[in-house]
């Protein structure tokens, strides 16, 4: 479930133009002056939706077109426009300093279940499933009175398809063999999956990085990129980080962008169940990204706690845009239609 980066608003409120003169000869203009501001206002609404939702029509074909920088270009604009889309890049954070273990379990975050993810789920299937093959296989020998030479017939195209998937594939033919049957059989992978991926997706659009797409599944993943390599996730609009990392440089900005991106799936998980299973690429990714930067264990320590604590309190801020955004991903809505729901079930007090 990796999801890194492969890393003004308009208002509806309607200012008149003009002053009010109050005469006891006019007893009825208040209510004409209200009635007139409300038809107004439902106006201005009403256009903005219009205009929103064309908008993000467009930036749809503009990322299926992979014109990132066009799509990019017309989220980034309609800020000063009607209708324009109030909440990217828009997250209130928090100030940037070394935030201790005890500031962080003041504000309900235990760091070790959140930056160590195991995954258990899949770990028991993949057990459950050894088991039973082990068992089936004993089963048949005996039923069938396999000898030594039928063993190692069976045993022989086993081993061979096990080392090509490891060699070539990097254990993708395995991993996605495994992620679709949890898919299958485990309602809480399935969805454990789906409120991670929207996780990296909210926090990504509210820092202002646009997600471009995603995978739930490394079968829908293999089914898109028709590579075993290729796991389920988020992926953005990154073409700054990219080009700041091929200059060798990475401003301070970016890279705090990019540690809540990559740090809100064991986020979201760790909000929503306590510990995070998933994600364990994402920790190793900014890991290695901030040891590549020259980081010392100290500063590195002080990057992930303080985004840490920023991802945690944004998610808990918007978690009912969270929820339906993920409701939205789960029914397959295109990048536009996940973006107009985080804009219609935002809190603007909290951005």
């Amino acid at each position: 479930m990796s999801g890194g980066l492969v890393l003004s608003t308009y208002s509806s409120t309607i200012c008149p133009q003009w002053t009010l003169r109050w005469d006891t000869k006019t007893s009825n203009s208040r209510y004409r002056i209200h009635h007139k501001l409300k038809t107004l206002a439902s106006s201005s609404s009403a256009d903005s939706v219009v205009v929103s939702g064309e908008l993000l029509e467009q930036v749809d074909k503009e990322l299926s077109k992979g014109d990132d920088r066009a799509a990019l270009s017309l989220v980034k604009d309609s800020h000063s426009k009607p209708g324009g889309l109030k909440a990217f890049g828009a997250a209130r954070q928090v100030p940037q300093r070394l935030y201790s273990l005890d500031e962080l379990k003041l504000n309900g975050i235990e760091a070790s279940s959140l930056l160590a993810p195991k995954d258990t789920t899949l770990g028991a299937i993949e057990r459950n499933l050894l088991i039973a093959a082990l068992l089936g296989f004993i089963s048949a020998w005996n039923a069938f009175d396999f000898g030594p030479e039928e063993l190692l017939y069976t045993s022989l195209p086993l081993f061979f398809i096990w080392t090509l998937d490891t060699v070539a594939f990097a254990g993708g033919f395995s991993s996605l063999v495994l992620d679709t049957i949890g898919h299958n059989i485990s309602q809480k992978y399935h969805n454990r999956v789906i409120q991670h991926e929207a996780g990296h997706f909210l926090i990504a659009y509210m820092l202002g990085i646009l997600p471009k797409g995603y995978t739930l599944s490394s079968l829908e993943a293999f089914q898109r990129e028709g590579s075993l390599n290729v796991q389920a996730g988020t992926v953005f609009v990154d073409f700054e980080f990219t080009e700041q990392i091929s200059q060798g440089r990475v401003t301070a900005t970016m890279l705090n962008k990019f540690s809540c991106i990559a740090l809100a799936g064991v986020a979201t998980e760790y909000l929503l169940y306590g510990y995070a299973e998933g994600g364990l690429a994402d920790v190793n990714t900014l890991d290695g990204l901030l040891r590549s930067l020259g980081f010392t264990q100290k500063k590195a320590d002080s990057q992930v706690r303080w985004a840490v604590l920023n991802t945690v309190l944004i998610l808990r801020r918007h978690e009912q845009a969270r929820t339906l955004l993920a409701k939205a991903m789960s029914e397959g809505k295109s990048v536009g239609s996940c973006i107009d729901v985080i804009e219609k079930n935002i809190d603007e007090s909290d951005i």
